[in-house]
């Protein structure tokens, strides 16, 4: 039998970025609710757009108003302008611009901004509290999920802050995961996953 090798996939296993989309695609449903915490660059912001449909809504935050540029303008590019509302604040004020319990899905990726300076980083203290709102604005069975970066100065304290966190809310009846890469030679981004129990 002739077998024919194929050449190692570089996307396998998917990057936490991209795994996340995978899993709340199936998730997000048309005319759900749904936030992006951190927008950066937008890829997550159009990736929500598309999921919720025209008769859904999505909220983006970023405290750099670069990033929120960049955002839009990605979204608007696709046309999907009039599903996305984007603040210019933290992530810890979420909790005001929607009702508790209404979204399907809120979305982190924490560390920098590509293709902006390092120094301005998401931080333990804001990203806990952004935390503590998503779990404010999750319905029943929405999904949170966080990519954290260990590499970078100040990750690897936020992203073990943030483990711990997800922890103590699977002593509230929440399922968590975590998925990344192992044995690499720098601290690997993962993602951590919570489902939000029943109230």
């Amino acid at each position: 039998m002739n077998q024919t090798s194929r050449a190692a996939d570089p996307l396998l296993p998917p990057r936490p970025t991209a795994l996340a989309h995978l899993i709340l695609r199936d998730v997000i449903l048309a005319g759900d609710l749904a936030l992006d915490a951190t927008a950066g660059n937008g890829h997550d912001t159009l990736f929500l757009a598309e999921c919720v449909g025209a008769g859904g809504r999505v909220l983006a935050f970023d405290v750099q108003a670069a990033a929120l540029a960049t955002a839009q303008a990605r979204v608007t590019s696709a046309g999907l302008q009039e599903r996305v509302g984007f603040f210019l604040e933290s992530h810890a004020g979420m909790a005001e611009h929607a009702p508790a319990g209404s979204a399907a899905a809120v979305m982190f990726n924490l560390g920098y901004l590509p293709g902006a300076p390092h120094e301005v980083v998401t931080a333990p203290a804001t990203t806990l509290k952004g935390l503590e709102c998503a779990a404010v604005l999750l319905k029943a069975g929405g999904l949170l999920s966080v990519v954290c970066y260990p590499g970078h100065p100040g990750g690897a304290a936020e992203a073990a802050a943030v483990e711990q966190w997800f922890a103590t809310r699977a002593d509230m009846g929440w399922r968590v995961a975590r998925y990344g890469a192992i044995a690499t030679r720098r601290p690997a981004p993962f993602l951590l996953l919570g489902c939000k129990g029943p109230s």
